[in-house]
């Protein structure tokens, strides 16, 4: 066991023994000799073609470094807001007066319209106290209201017009009849009577229509076109309830 353990110490060594030296340069990796000549070809042709070389680019960060503290805080954010407003010295966009409609806040967006002008001449002199007050006195004021109280008319009221022979009214008779609807009051003799009905009915677009005419022709005693085949008073199936809710105050 000691030979075998022997023997494996003696074959590293000798490996290790053919293995090439490699040089240290004392520059570190990939550092030789041409490094710096190379370097300063590269900033060469960067300066010919008009882009700065990196030593020449400000390594400043672009704002001060904030340390939490209130001043400096209050500090980067005057920075900021001097940077980014309206007419400020880095973004471009001109003067505030030349850029801005003039009207506060001065720096808004130049993007703003300028707001419209609804009323230039501003409230009348009569609704103005100052301009009134030198015009005419409270004395003035009273004569004035006592001129227009002159002028009022007072128009009473009249008695309707007679709207003379205009027909039944189909209103009034609905709140002087109090039966309901298919109350049989008066008598009717026929035979067929629901199908004449029926056919009576359909000459009218509308019930009150059919009443007008059954009470022009004789109804509600007499029914000679078949209008009201169940004897109720009522047309065509005509209803007086909702004048009658509506005389009620219903």
């Amino acid at each position: 066991m000691i030979t075998r353990v022997f023997l494996m110490i003696a074959a590293g060594v000798v490996l290790s023994a053919c293995q090439p030296a490699v040089p240290d340069s004392g520059r570190g990796v990939g550092f030789d000799g041409t490094f710096e000549e190379q370097q300063r070809r590269r900033e060469a042709a960067l300066a010919a073609s008009g882009v700065p070389a990196p030593s020449s680019v400000s390594s400043a960060p672009l704002l001060p470094v904030n340390d939490g503290s209130p001043e400096a805080t209050a500090a980067a954010t005057a920075r900021v807001l001097a940077a980014t407003r309206p007419g400020g010295a880095s973004n471009g966009l001109g003067n505030d007066a030349a850029s801005n409609s003039g009207i506060a806040p001065i720096n808004a967006s130049p993007s703003n319209p300028a707001p419209a002008v609804v009323n230039t001449a501003g409230i009348s002199n009569e609704n103005n106290f100052d301009a009134v007050s030198g015009q005419r006195t409270i004395d003035d004021d009273a004569a004035r209201i006592a001129a227009n109280r002159a002028q009022y008319q007072v128009v009473q009221p009249e008695a309707l017009p007679d709207r003379g022979d205009a027909g039944p009214n189909i209103v009034a008779y609905a709140i002087a009849t109090k039966h309901a609807l298919g109350t049989p009051i008066y008598t009717r003799i026929g035979l067929n009577k629901a199908s004449k009905s029926v056919r009576a009915c359909a000459q009218y677009s509308h019930p009150d229509q059919a009443q007008i005419a059954f009470l022009t022709d004789g109804g509600p005693t007499r029914d000679r076109n078949g209008l009201d085949p169940d004897g109720d008073g009522f047309a065509c199936a005509w209803d007086p309830t909702p004048f009658r809710r509506a005389a009620q105050g219903g």
